[in-house]
């Protein structure tokens, strides 16, 4: 109720920073002209001051004891699409508060949806044994037949699972699949951290301030 109220408030709000105009330019050709790039919030690039992003191609000591950066960003597209739904299943079926309160026919009910994974497993085994088949074909295909992204030795680009049945994005131009691609990487991103704000604001009282600062309990 008041929880997911204000946990949805400030998704919202982190959603909305991160498309906020970017005032970096970057020149093409004779003019300037924005360039997106996923990092706008922060100048324009990635910010890595500890280059942590890079350790797989620095630190040669260990070889292979870090990911190299298609394996980074692959992964980062991937929790992003993974918050998104979750963060999307919680506000769907949330009774209370700014809930829809859906419920499909049949399926378990349980209002406390740190709870309700288990409770679904418990009461449709089967139905859950599927889902885990479906998560683990869908990861070794991000990490698989592709190549080995972890040693940066993937031929795809990251995120780029290949399905798309209904040809959506061949009818796209390069602009408008370059948005999308900066669309969903800034939504996931926003989405982790609302759905880490959750665990956290349910697990460790007074981890989340803004949450005590409207007085949620």
């Amino acid at each position: 109720m008041a929880r997911l109220t204000l946990a949805l408030t400030a998704a919202l709000a982190a959603t909305a920073s991160a498309f906020a105009p970017s005032t970096t330019l970057h020149k093409s050709t004779a003019l300037n002209v924005r360039v997106p790039t996923g990092f706008e919030e922060v100048g324009g690039t990635a910010w890595d001051p500890l280059e942590l992003g890079k350790l797989g191609k620095n630190i040669d000591t260990f070889p292979n004891m870090f990911p190299d950066a298609q394996f980074l960003q692959e992964a980062e597209i991937k929790h992003g699409r993974m918050s998104m739904l979750a963060w999307t299943g919680i506000w769907a079926t949330h009774v209370g508060g700014m809930g829809l309160g859906m419920h499909i026919p049949g399926m378990p009910v349980e209002s406390d949806w740190t709870k309700a994974l288990g409770v679904f497993a418990s009461q449709e085994p089967a139905m859950f044994a599927a889902i885990l088949l479906f998560i683990s074909i869908a990861e070794g295909e991000s990490v698989g037949h592709s190549g080995d992204n972890f040693r940066g030795k993937g031929t795809k680009t990251p995120g780029n699972l290949g399905f798309d049945p209904w040809g959506f994005g061949a009818k796209l131009s390069d602009d408008r699949k370059e948005r999308y691609r900066i669309v969903e990487l800034k939504n996931g991103r926003a989405a982790m951290i609302a759905i880490a704000s959750l665990f956290a604001f349910e697990s460790i009282p007074g981890s989340v301030p803004l949450m005590d600062l409207f007085g949620a309990q």
